[in-house]
């Protein structure tokens, strides 16, 4: 039952409606069916597949508002959710911030679901795992991967007119090998909405590339240097990573609190102001081909294209719909994933025209150190190269670095061609004067 049409979906939802005797009533149903395979030391470890399917039931008489959750949809669990809703809201306190659901929506259509994703089956699974582990066990090294795929279904629909329905796809890579020796580490990750974009052999064989590059690094003395930074470097997980802090606080209400770096002293914040570089242009948009998400936010609002940085200047900020109302500000939600423009420059091509710099494969364990200045902190890992006079020289041991997304988008030398990382396009980046704090020994 993991994945309903749109008509059994809405079946159940004006149900669930019918039984509501509160003042609003909101339901959403959503389910997901997916797998996973994870190997580690060139053997299959885990493997499994999930399948569920959940509805949330919130109910509100004036300010007051109970939420109650099922997975069984016979009429008696209907009625006992919605129940257990409208009980949970007479004991609620108000709530100050309340907004009144919202009532029917236009919303574009969703193009977010894939078949080739859907059908994935274990022996595709296990052919992902096997084949990485193979090419590793070939050059004696040694493999750690996880692929991770799923397919599902949301749901809402509300006593005020509103519904809408989807479904979305994706699937996730990611791999590490390590030299017999545990000098030499590489990294590699990959995800997409529709799996048969997936190469299966590819990301391995540059996670190898990597290990074998970096074995037996040398120390060199931290300090500011020009870094080329690989995707997956800058976004592999938007909640911990340099372009992921800096997407995450494109949001109006902190800024207006004073809690960002978009704050401005005595109060306001900095919309309209160019903060980055002017080759900085940042995008959303629901409908793209390479990261396509569903046409709606959690709320219900619509998502559309909508650009949030525009030749360095912060054009939009995301909210809540309670704060847009308290601000009078547009009400913007939050998007899908977020696209940054590039330029035509490959990677080596950056490094051709480097004199003395760093190239760095991924950043590892990011923590923020000051929020309004967006500084983090955190180590490289899993391949770092120095290099001279347009080459690579040699693999270079681990740093601590301390840095801003902000200042990084200012020290701009090139921008490469946008990938898909991490649920985003973003492009490798040449940056002058990153500051590397320390040296790791971790690989």
């Amino acid at each position: 039952m993991a994945i309903l049409t749109k008509d059994e979906a809405q079946a159940i939802l004006k149900k669930v409606l019918s039984y509501s005797k509160s003042d609003e009533c909101e339901a959403s149903l959503s389910g997901s069916v997916g797998g996973n395979i994870r190997y580690a030391r060139n053997s299959v470890s885990t493997s499994g597949m999930n399948e569920d399917t959940s509805l949330s039931v919130e109910s509100r008489f004036g300010k007051r508002a109970g939420v109650a959750t099922v997975n069984v949809f016979d009429e008696e669990s209907l009625k006992k959710v919605v129940q257990r809703a409208e009980e949970i809201a007479r004991l609620a306190p108000e709530n100050p911030e309340y907004i009144p659901f919202l009532g029917p929506q236009t919303y574009l259509p969703a193009n977010a679901h894939f078949a080739t994703t859907a059908n994935i089956k274990p022996e595709f699974r296990a052919e992902v795992a096997g084949k990485s582990i193979e090419l590793a066990n070939a050059k004696g090294l040694t493999a750690a991967g996880f692929l991770e795929d799923s397919s599902g279904f949301s749901a809402t629909m509300n006593n005020k007119g509103l519904f809408n329905y989807g479904q979305n796809s994706g699937l996730t890579f990611s791999v590490t090998v390590r030299t017999a020796d545990g000098t030499g580490s590489g990294y590699a990750t990959r995800d997409f909405s529709d799996a048969s974009k997936f190469e299966t052999a590819e990301p391995s064989q540059v996670a190898i590339a990597k290990a074998l590059g970096s074995a037996q690094a040398k120390a060199i003395e931290p300090g500011k240097y020009t870094v080329i930074m690989e995707p997956a470097a800058l976004v592999a997980n938007t909640d911990a990573s340099l372009l992921g802090a800096l997407f995450n606080s494109l949001s109006a209400r902190p800024a207006d609190e004073g809690r960002s770096f978009l704050s401005k002293k005595g109060g306001g914040n900095k919309l309209g102001e160019k903060l980055f570089d002017e080759r900085i242009t940042v995008y959303s948009d629901p409908n793209n081909a390479e990261i396509p998400s569903l046409t709606w936010d959690e709320d219900g609002r619509p998502r559309e294209k909508i650009t949030w940085i525009e030749k360095g200047v912060v054009k939009n900020l995301f909210t809540t719909r309670y704060w847009a109302q308290k601000q009078n500000i547009q009400s913007i939600p939050t998007p899908g994933g977020f696209i940054m423009l590039g330029g035509t420059q490959s990677v080596d091509d950056m490094i051709k025209s480097t004199d003395r710099g760093i190239l760095v494969t991924r950043l590892w364990y990011i923590r923020p150190v000051d929020p309004q200045t967006l500084l983090y902190t955190g180590l490289t890992r899993d391949g770092t190269f120095y290099i001279e006079n347009g080459k690579i020289k040699h693999p270079v041991k681990n740093f601590r670095f301390n840095e801003s997304p902000i200042i990084m988008l200012n020290n701009l030398e090139a921008l490469g061609k946008p990938v898909r990382v991490g649920g985003n396009l973003v492009p490798p980046m040449k940056i002058r004067d990153f500051t590397f704090t320390s040296l790791s020994d971790a690989v």
